[in-house]
């Protein structure tokens, strides 16, 4: 960018700011639309991949229930990381943002290479599930842990590695999970019937999360279901179960009203099966439809139903004779619970609390009031002081739920709605009311003013556009100025992941993550090999930053670059995508170097 460029830049804002008679300030929040109830997951599956695990999982079912809960995650925006650990960090993948399907293809095949081998340290993949999450997760997205392991720890006698060494830094992992709110889900795994419970039932009461036990594949449609569910407020519904007799048989899929914006059908066999599906007007549906995402394992089929029809849809399921067959549906909701403001601001024992509450769709009081019929709710009300939970039943009111409630004692309280359907839940914010004191209530967390739509003040609209208009220069300047300063010293984010093959034995090096932050401008492939002689031809294999934050590779060395198997032409320059995996032959040394990046 030329300075005379900037100059204009800077001179056009002055002009725009100089004719805004309001400040951007102006603008009310009260006026702002409110966001899609519908929660993304920030998850990292952490899996124990050291020797004893071909005995405690001979199967590998982790692989299995972490393939499934992937299909399991939404179509777009949901956000899965992997941490493969022994007693060191095998294999990992950064918290990868799913934005297609094969996007979940990708991570699948990474799960697949996985090699077991070596000691167990169970700290070690805690830890670095936790601290994945840290460094990626959403703060709008809901975070948990999926650990898999068998509970035990197998230490190299050379490393002097100990159990209270162990001990001290898993639970350094754990305070940082509770204080930020990771809930970790732990898999135990017992094929073997030495299964270590204590250990992982006491990683998930630490952390609010739960404990799940198996040996067999036919658990994880329940197990991974109840994790998912628990954390976007669902509820599980168990399907028409059946015995396969090599015919098509007939299941329905009910799908219960409008709002439902993703239908999860899982399918559990020992056996491959066959489906059709229908939608509720009696037409078949092919599998290959953009509407349908339809995969399959060896212990189990998924199809994913996006923005499905209300009515009966019908699967039909062909499986093999006397195969046992198992069905559950989970139905996501674009629907959240709000409660209006209290009537007063103050408290004290034998008043009374009126509650008015409601569904929303996208911000929005739902339209469409038929979901309320089969719906019912109660007040939740907690006592801080004792500890003591009381629930009081709210009247339907056919588009809302209302009822009161009559403070016993004068005791701090927090009091929540609480709505649920055969296939969801949801739960308004908490309210908290000092009926000790007389503090008054926090009603800050209702989408709504105290006195509903008929109190609102007329929208600010010329305000609004001129503090725009004074946002929009703003922006304008700060881009400007941001894209000067970062073209003349741009950086790196994300990690590369470095392995190094000895072409004569075969033998590989553990993964070596590299972070990318310290470099400025452009590296070499030499300075991620910390300049080691024997690498020193790889120093004119060139990264320089890319756009969106990526990374290109330039190849000017003798070195031969391959991506995919092919043969990579780097000689003016690549760009890597996040997750991609490119190898580096040497000509004078007979090593091949393995580099995956990270964003």
């Amino acid at each position: 960018m030329s300075r005379l460029y900037l100059k204009r830049v800077l001179y056009l804002i002055f002009i725009l700011t100089a004719l805004v008679p309001y400040p951007a300030s102006t603008f009310s929040t009260t006026y702002a639309a409110a966001g899609s109830a519908t929660s993304k997951i920030d998850a990292v599956l952490t899996v124990d991949v050291s020797g004893s695990m071909n005995n405690s999982d001979k199967n590998k079912i982790s692989n299995e229930a972490m393939k499934m809960f992937i299909d399991m995650l939404s179509a777009q925006g949901d956000k899965v990381g992997i941490v493969a650990y022994t007693d060191q960090i095998a294999r990992e993948k950064a918290l990868l943002e799913i934005r297609s399907a094969q996007d979940k293809e990708d991570l699948k095949t990474f799960i697949d290479q996985l090699v077991r081998a070596s000691y167990t340290d169970i700290a070690v993949g805690v830890k670095e599930a936790v601290k994945v999450l840290q460094q990626g997760s959403e703060p709008d997205h809901v975070p948990l842990i999926v650990l898999l392991a068998d509970g035990n720890n197998d230490f190299s006698k050379k490393s002097g590695r100990t159990q209270a060494q162990s001990d001290q830094d898993l639970n350094e992992a754990l305070e940082i999970a509770q204080k930020n709110g990771y809930p970790i889900y732990t898999i135990g795994l017992n094929a073997d019937g030495k299964l270590n419970k204590t250990v992982l039932e006491d990683i998930s009461a630490q952390t609010n999360g739960k404990f799940f036990e198996t040996s067999t594949a036919d658990n994880l449609p329940q197990i991974l279901s109840e994790i998912f569910a628990s954390h976007l407020k669902l509820k599980i519904v168990p399907g028409q179960g059946m015995t396969g007799n090599g015919d098509f048989q007939e299941v329905a899929v009910p799908i219960p009203n409008a709002n439902v914006i993703e239908a999860n059908i899982s399918i559990m066999s020992r056996q491959p099966v066959e489906v059709k599906l229908f939608d509720p007007s009696g037409q078949p549906v092919p599998l290959t439809d953009p509407n349908i995402v339809y995969t399959r394992s060896k212990t189990y089929s998924m199809i994913k139903i996006a923005s499905p029809a209300m009515g009966d849809w019908k699967l039909q399921v062909k499986g093999a004779n006397k195969d046992k067959i198992d069905i559950n549906l989970i139905f996501n909701y674009d629907l959240e619970l709000a409660m209006d403001p209290l009537t007063r601001s103050t408290f004290k024992a034998g008043d009374s609390v009126d509650v008015r509450s409601y569904l929303l769709s996208n911000g929005q009081k739902l339209q469409n009031n038929d979901i309320y019929k089969t719906m019912k709710a109660t007040l939740v009300v907690k006592d801080l002081d004792t500890g003591e939970e009381e629930q009081v039943e709210l009247a339907n009111k056919t588009d809302h739920f209302a009822g009161s409630y009559s403070i016993p004692d004068a005791h701090i309280y927090e009091i929540k709605v609480r709505a649920e359907d055969r296939s969801f839940y949801r739960e308004t914010a908490p309210v908290q009311i000092d009926a000790k004191t007389g503090a008054p209530a926090n009603n800050g967390q209702s989408a709504q003013g105290a006195g509903g739509d008929e109190d609102r003040k007329p929208f600010p609209l010329l305000p609004v556009i001129l503090g725009a208009l004074g946002l929009i220069a703003v922006a304008a300047a700060a881009y400007a100025i941001a894209a000067y300063v970062k073209k003349a010293n741009k950086g790196f984010v994300g990690q590369a992941v470095i392995e190094i093959r000895d072409n004569d034995t075969g033998d590989m090096t553990y993964p070596q993550y590299k972070k990318l932050n310290t470099f400025k401008g452009k590296f070499n492939l030499h300075q991620l090999l910390q300049l080691a002689p024997e690498f020193k031809e790889t120093e004119k294999v060139i990264f320089t930053p890319a756009k969106n934050d990526g990374i290109a590779v330039r190849n000017l060395s003798g070195c031969t670059l391959e991506k995919g198997g092919r043969p990579l032409d780097a000689s003016k320059g690549k760009e890597l995508k996040s997750s991609e995996r490119i190898s580096v032959t040497m000509q004078h040394v007979n090593k091949t170097i393995f580099i995956e990046y990270i964003r």
